[in-house]
């Protein structure tokens, strides 16, 4: 099918009171993975890079791959910049071909996050691109990423945001975090309906990563329609890696450690498309 933008997916998402299930990703490997796992549960897709991984990888390279496996698979896919830290770096990422882009200006104050949103938004609305944004801070680290503190998000401001910026969807704190969590996670899921009631634009859960499946399926029935996924990811990948070498130690062949790794991370791309709600809605 289509390498499509996640308009569609995310407003399917909110009509339909679901999620799509988002996926960062860091190299061929776990793009296959993804890929494999969404199509054999019929679900739209979301894959994701960091503004690490593409300067590992480059945007161009991670355009090419997704573009490549997508052209085999029977499912919409959308190829998303993560967090992205500047101007600079959306612009750049929707030239090289990404389909939605994120801005993440929500380490300034109100004013200055909207401006550079909306100045982001500006230009990929002109070219069909969709942007995420992010109001309030959501805790832990990811990457380049990191916040010592939470900060929720105000469902007035949140109003008031998305009418100023356009964004086509907008990332939300409600105490969650990046990375796994140290402790029970504290979650204010009824602030996710009062930031629904006033954003028209889908909601989007970061911090996923560890959260129970009771935990991701009530934050959807509340108004989220993105949840993205990375760090179990990556967990799953490397332990599997880990643990043929210690069968093995003499394995050498790099398409033997990909192999375990795309099977460790294709289980975990299926229960979470399973707990979003989004198997079996590609088509929709």
């Amino acid at each position: 099918m289509a390498f499509v933008t996640s308009t569609k997916m995310l407003r399917d998402a909110k009509e339909g009171h679901y999620a799509v299930a988002a996926f960062n990703v860091e190299n061929m490997e776990m793009i296959k993975a993804v890929l494999a796992a969404a199509e054999e549960m019929q679900a739209p897709v979301m894959l994701q890079t960091t503004p690490s991984t593409v300067r590992y990888g480059t945007l161009e390279t991670f355009v090419a791959m997704v573009r490549a496996e997508a052209a085999r698979r029977d499912i919409p896919v959308c190829l998303h910049l993560d967090h992205g830290d500047s101007f600079e770096l959306a612009v750049r990422a929707i030239k090289a071909g990404y389909t939605s882009v994120m801005i993440d200006g929500s380490k300034l104050p109100f004013e200055k996050n909207a401006a550079l949103t909306k100045r982001v938004v500006d230009v990929a609305r002109a070219v069909g691109v969709p942007v995420e944004a992010e109001l309030g801070k959501v805790g832990g680290k990811e990457d380049d990423l990191e916040v010592s503190e939470d900060r929720y998000t105000d469902p007035e401001e949140a109003g008031r945001f998305a009418e100023q910026t356009g964004v086509s969807s907008l990332a939300v704190a409600i105490g969650t975090a990046h990375g796994f969590y140290i402790g029970e996670p504290v979650l204010d899921k009824d602030r996710v309906k009062d930031i629904a009631a006033r954003v028209e634009a889908p909601l989007v859960l970061h911090g996923a990563s560890g959260l129970s499946e009771s935990d991701v399926r009530e934050c959807v029935s509340n108004g989220m329609c993105k949840v993205n996924f990375a760090t179990e990811l990556r967990a799953a990948y490397t332990d599997a890696v880990k643990k043929l070498l210690a069968y093995d130690p003499k394995t050498y062949d790099p398409k033997k450690l990909g192999i375990v790794g795309i099977d460790a991370v294709k289980d975990q791309v299926i229960a979470r498309i399973k707990m979003c709600g989004c198997g079996g809605k590609a088509f929709i």
